[in-house]
């Protein structure tokens, strides 16, 4: 008989209290494994005289090793260690994705946030979770919002200082932080303070911080929603202003796990906003200009999203290779041979297109596109309120050309 190709995997979470707090189903699935695989702190959490399987530590990077490693022990009954719940930022959704759920058999142990807001009297579904495990701690900065409640999964003992370092720059100095150590386990420590004062020394790499954010007074408010203030951005003067760019993300209208292409970042405002919207979307932002390139990459890590693509080119030339994009917006370069062309032709059925402009050249040519392809041609005005002599007055910004379209089937659109 032909072995089953795909390995018959048990993933076994386990907490810091190791063997002693699993159950008896966790157990026996270890028991019976012929091969364990985990960390090596996990590893040593299990008895050698009840876990007789052959024990391999995961190697480094551990993603790419996974499907070699399936491959090498297929057919022998395989158990996988994770922290936790293996399906809560763990290693149960890497298997999950390459083995396919139905090569697995998840026996979760609680998470170190179900722990967390136990200890904390915390409901767990009003607290916001923010990793730093393999991803930047700036990424916590688009989740700080006054009175909010956050969890931290640290990285490691230093973690909390960093974290208490970021609050402490972003206006949240402060911010109460506690850190608590090794839940789950006899050995469980609470560590107290706030972020501009915290001063404590690195304690055990197994925690999680707790943190309640506090805005200080006249510090910078940076809402939910796009539209976020333009003393928010370092610019050089190439900035989609805040009423503009919320209408241009309003037209953009983000979704969970979409990705955009902000062609033309400029200061990197729309693609920033876009990917604040929620912690799935995705983008990408062109910018020909070295300098501007790298204030984008400065924005995106100061305002939460570390993650936004930079690519330093002038397009249409460095939209080669990009991921399909879910929408595009054009935010300069209208002009450019081939531009409008390849973003059309890049976006797939469904795909949305938002283009601003405030030349007459520029406008020409969304006014050709419109009669072409249809969706909404509109004109952005803005005026402010400035002091003219003893009173008040108006006065007027550049009025904005914007076109927006969705691709449909047959390259008709809406």
């Amino acid at each position: 008989m032909t072995p089953d190709p795909r390995p018959a995997v048990s993933v076994v979470g386990i907490g810091a209290d190791g063997w002693d707090g699993l159950p008896d189903t966790s157990r026996a699935a270890l028991c019976a494994a012929d091969v364990l695989v985990g960390g090596a702190r996990q590893l040593a959490l299990l008895p050698a005289h009840e876990c007789a399987g052959e024990r391999v530590a995961w190697p480094s990077p551990l993603r790419p090793a996974v499907p070699a490693l399936l491959a090498e022990h297929a057919g022998r009954r395989l158990a996988v260690l994770a922290s936790g719940d293996p399906m809560f930022y763990g290693i149960g959704r890497t298997l999950s994705e390459i083995a396919g759920p139905d090569a697995l058999r998840v026996l979760p142990h609680p998470s170190s946030v179900s722990y967390a807001c136990a200890r904390l009297g915390w409901p767990v579904e009003e607290t916001e979770v923010v990793t730093t495990v393999g991803r930047p701690v700036a990424g916590l900065g688009a989740a700080l919002h006054h009175g909010r409640r956050l969890l931290v999964l640290s990285a490691g003992a230093t973690t909390p200082a960093e974290v208490a370092e970021l609050l402490a720059a972003r206006g949240f100095g402060p911010s109460r932080l506690r850190v608590l150590e090794q839940l789950g386990s006899g050995r469980e420590r609470l560590v107290a303070g706030t972020a501009s004062g915290w001063d404590r020394p690195p304690g055990d790499p197994l925690n999680v911080v707790a943190v309640d954010c506090v805005r200080e007074p006249g510090g910078p408010r940076l809402g939910a929603v796009p539209g976020l203030p333009d003393e928010a951005y370092e610019n050089d003067g190439q900035l989609t202003k805040r009423h503009v760019r919320a209408a241009t993300l309003a037209a953009l209208a983000p979704a969970p796990g979409e990705l955009l292409w902000d062609v033309g970042g400029g200061s990197g405002s729309i693609g920033i906003e876009w990917m604040r919207t929620h912690r799935s979307c995705r983008a990408v932002t062109v910018e020909r200009d070295a300098e501007r390139a790298r204030r984008i990459e400065r924005n995106a890590e100061r305002l939460g999203v570390p993650g936004l693509r930079v690519v330093t080119a002038a397009a249409p030339d460095g939209l080669a290779g990009l991921p399909v994009p879910d929408a595009v917006f054009i935010g300069g370069g209208l002009t450019a041979p081939g531009l409008l062309d390849a973003c059309w032709d890049a976006l797939p059925e469904g795909g949305r297109l938002v283009a601003n402009t405030v030349t007459l050249e520029s406008e020409a040519l969304l006014a050709e596109r419109y009669r072409r392809h249809g969706g909404e041609l509109v004109r952005l005005a803005v005026a402010h309120a400035v002091p003219v002599g003893g009173f008040t007055g108006w006065r007027q910004a550049m009025p904005v050309t914007q076109w927006s379209v969705t691709k449909s089937p047959a390259g008709e659109s809406s």
